[in-house]
């Protein structure tokens, strides 16, 4: 991809000391791991709540993420204002379950607190060519989200292989109703690439175009630099403009780039 290796390579010119602050502002503050507890996750938000004491100078960041069943301990012990709650849903990260488990996991999130919810789209049916079925879930998770809670579908880019099927897998997101498109889980082998945040982002771009509804874009997986980040901004900026720089249209699902981004900044 000739045009993409072209905005790569204008990375370096967004290193910049307020890049680094917008980055961290986007940051999907993230724990996702089956050590996860109650008294883990008290500790996790803690951490939050103690930058925002300890560096007024820093947006806090856009949101925490977590399993469903830590939505209400989230909600209870987060005290900065303004960061949404996250949860993924729907049998995450593999989305191999019934569709009546997925909407009831999601509706029981949203109860306990959750203002955003992320979903795997069914990667083992849409691979087998049964779009209407995946149409079919993303449309009901939608339902039970309501206008109010957007919700992310992400698309395991990394099992979806081919750039025919990320480019088919998100208009079929966003037709069916997606707030936002996301690479990865980052539980399989490969996860955010730029390659795939490329087409994603140009897609989100046709949408728009088309339809006049703006969708949001979050890679997640395997960013573990600032340039990391910073790469994804750039392509984010290069396709889509100034209008999705934003904290609403544009996550990082990340946790280690939080404490890069701090020590970078000082």
């Amino acid at each position: 991809m000739k045009e993409l290796k072209e905005i790569i390579a204008k990375a370096s010119e967004n290193d910049t000391q307020d890049v680094k602050r917008f980055l961290f502002g986007s940051i999907e503050y993230t724990s996702l791991k089956c050590t996860d507890s109650e008294q883990s996750i008290i500790s996790f938000v803690d951490k939050v709540n103690k930058w925002d004491d300890e560096r007024p100078d820093l947006p806090h960041p856009a949101t925490i993420c977590v399993y469903p069943c830590y939505a209400e301990v989230v909600k209870e012990y987060l005290q900065v204002e303004g960061i949404e709650i996250a949860c993924v849903s729907g049998s995450f990260p593999s989305s191999q379950t019934f569709l009546e488990v997925k909407t009831i996991e999601t509706a029981l999130a949203i109860k306990d607190g959750a203002t955003e919810i992320d979903m795997v789209m069914p990667v083992g049916k849409f691979l087998s060519g049964d779009e209407q079925s995946v149409t079919d879930e993303i449309t009901e998770m939608k339902a039970v989200c309501g206008p109010d809670v957007p919700l992310k579908v992400i698309l395991e880019t990394g099992c979806l292989k081919t750039p025919e099927n990320i480019r088919k897998a998100s208009f079929l997101a966003m037709n069916a109703g997606a707030d936002y498109i996301k690479t990865s889980t980052g539980k399989e082998k490969i996860s955010a690439t730029p390659e795939a945040a490329y087409i994603m982002c140009q897609c989100i771009k046709e949408y728009y175009e088309k339809e006049g509804r703006m969708v949001g874009f979050k890679p997640a997986g395997g960013i573990n630099s600032t340039m990391d980040a910073i790469i994804y901004y750039t392509i984010v900026k290069e396709v889509l403009g100034e209008k999705w720089l934003n904290n609403r249209l544009f996550r990082l699902g990340t946790s280690r780039l939080a404490d890069i981004l701090i020590e970078e900044m000082g």
